[in-house]
């Protein structure tokens, strides 16, 4: 097992935030590494065209003649997280810190941190989904996990990661990942997925989920139940040895069987004592090599739609968005590479 090691590159940052491109010596999507400054800038720029396109029209514009578009609402100021609790180095950074070189793997004391932390930030996932119902806004459900991560003794590993200013992601219809909680209230047959991540002990767990808010339509319901199913089928695959690739296949095949997209941009990434490591989880089907370590711990996080997956970024350089406004879901675990298989971590 131990020549089997990943061959994967760091690309784009997947419930790594944003359009913040991560550049190694092989170019993704076409990009040049060489040209580092200019991708992004050129990025940004076709992202914010495309907003204006897409997220600036009027707050009558409807899908479908029934869903308004999603439209930014007002970010209340950062949360204050108390003294005594350990912070991640990157907290009052706004360079992104990218993904680590390496694989997390760990020993009995690592296991045994990566469980714990994987624990309470399903319990606070769990949490959070009941506070789902109209009328409720996604900062007040940011307050709520706020409080009890820090109640907790965590920190909350969204704050201040490349200058995120929310606790929690809250990602709401058609935004695909990394919305940011704010002053917007929850209608009746939203979806939205709530990703947390906590830094208990100075080991990160994460993990997120859609939840319905209301009365939520079957095609919506369709949409939630397929992407869980695709994250179940590809944790079942996961053991010692298993090429990183059949993840993708596995998630691919599943959602084609639906006519679901499957979001290409953003990624699975290892997990542990850094937030975002190698190695790269790619959840559409691909040839990159690498295999599955013993011991090792990494997030699948698949991302699917009921129409385009190409993303549209707005102003703010995090809340992605379907270009064509058509809905997205997502699911996540953190899981342990065990002798028997996956041992799903972000599970109460």
């Amino acid at each position: 097992m131990a020549a089997c090691t990943s061959s994967l590159q760091p690309r784009l940052l997947s419930s790594i935030f944003g359009d913040r491109l991560v550049h190694s010596s092989t170019a993704f999507l076409g990009r040049n590494p060489g040209f580092k400054n200019a991708s992004i800038q050129f990025s940004r720029t076709l992202c914010n065209l495309a907003d204006i396109l897409f997220n600036r029209r009027s707050k009558d514009d409807l899908i479908n003649n029934k869903r308004k578009r999603l439209q930014p609402g007002n970010v209340s100021p950062r949360l204050h997280v108390p003294d005594h609790i350990l912070r991640p180095p990157y907290v009052n950074s706004h360079h992104t810190p990218g993904i680590a070189s390496g694989p997390e793997i760990h020993d009995e004391m690592g296991k045994d941190s990566m469980r714990a932390s994987g624990r309470l930030a399903a319990q606070v996932l769990e949490y959070a989904g009941t506070l789902v119902q109209p009328g409720i806004t996604t900062d007040e459900i940011d307050k709520a996990v706020h409080r009890m991560i820090v109640d907790n003794g965590a920190y909350p590993s969204p704050l201040g990661y490349g200058g995120f200013p929310k606790s929690v992601c809250t990602s709401i219809n058609e935004c695909i990942c990394h919305g940011i909680p704010d002053s917007r209230a929850l209608e009746d047959g939203d979806i939205i997925n709530i990703d947390v991540t906590v830094y208990l002990n100075g080991y990160h767990g994460d993990t997120s989920a859609t939840f319905f808010c209301g009365d939520v339509d079957e095609d919506a319901k369709k949409l939630v139940q397929v992407t869980r199913e695709c994250l179940q089928k590809a944790i079942s695959i996961c053991a010692p040895g298993v090429e990183f690739n059949r993840i993708g296949k596995t998630i691919h095949d599943h959602a084609d069987k639906f006519r679901f997209g499957v979001v290409r941009q953003f990624v699975g990434h290892g997990v542990g004592r850094v937030f975002h490591a190698d190695p790269v989880i790619l959840h559409f089907r691909n040839n990159e090599r690498g295999c599955m370590l013993l011991s090792q711990t990494f997030t699948i996080e698949p991302m699917l739609t009921m129409g385009s997956t190409r993303s549209v970024i707005w102003d703010d350089n995090w809340t992605a968005v379907t270009e064509d406004g058509c809905l997205s879901a997502q699911f996540e675990h953190t899981i342990l590479i065990t002798e028997n298989g996956a041992e799903i971590l972000t599970q109460c």
